[in-house]
């Protein structure tokens, strides 16, 4: 028999002194913290995707910007590498028509001819250079070669050879565009620089020329050359 200790209060029948298991409560999000949580991520995707954006932009700024100065420095490269070769040979272009169904006189063409060619004071400069005859425009013995602005564009004119008694006019090739100025200026014996050439006593060449182009963005550049 089991001894039953007077001290010590009975045991409820059922339980058998086992302890009933706590309730656990759970918790949810509500819907204004919900709601509050797509807010928030709402704003962190629009915030990235406008750094996505702008970085994208200006990248595209930046590889076309680049572009733009890789085409100046070809256009100056070029442009030195034609006036550094210019020669003091003047060419002979048609005159007036003939008569009777005889051939036009020729007359003389400076070697090197710049004036404005608009109401702008845009230059136009034709010279005459030596060899290595032109890839876009091969010359046997020299060739005539001129610059000009048209339409925003700066082009380059290449004649067949350097005497023209058919009068056939230039092959024009674009060099740039967005351009809004070209100007060339001459440098005198005397120092001084001029916007015509030839001058009267001067030398058939000048001693160097300025040569400044002005985008239509606002830019300005300016490259003076060396050429005696």
């Amino acid at each position: 028999m089991r001894r039953i200790d007077p001290a010590r209060p009975p045991r409820r029948p059922g339980h058998g002194g086992v302890r009933a298991p706590a309730r656990r409560h759970r918790h949810g999000f509500t819907l204004v913290e919900a709601l509050v949580a797509i807010g928030i991520l709402g704003i962190v995707a629009l915030l990235a995707w406008r750094a996505t954006a702008a970085m994208t932009d200006s990248e595209a700024r930046i590889s076309a910007e680049s572009r733009h100065w890789q085409t100046l420095d070809a256009v100056f490269a070029r442009m030195e590498a034609d006036l550094g070769k210019a020669i003091p040979r003047a060419v002979g272009t048609p005159a007036a028509q003939g008569m009777g169904g005889t051939a036009p006189p020729l007359a003389a063409q400076a070697a090197w001819s710049a004036a404005p060619g608009d109401a702008a004071g845009d230059t136009v400069l034709v010279f005459s250079r030596a060899g290595p005859d032109s890839i876009d425009e091969p010359g046997t013995a020299g060739q005539r070669v001129g610059y000009r602005l048209r339409a925003g564009r700066l082009e380059v004119l290449y004649w067949p050879q350097l005497d023209n008694p058919a009068g056939t006019p230039p092959v024009a090739y674009v060099l740039a565009e967005g351009v809004a100025r070209f100007r060339v200026l001459q440098l005198a014996d005397t120092g001084a620089w001029s916007a015509r050439w030839p001058l009267a006593g001067a030398a058939a060449i000048p001693r160097g020329v300025r040569i400044e182009l002005a985008l239509a963005d606002g830019g300005v550049v300016t490259r003076t050359l060396a050429l005696q």
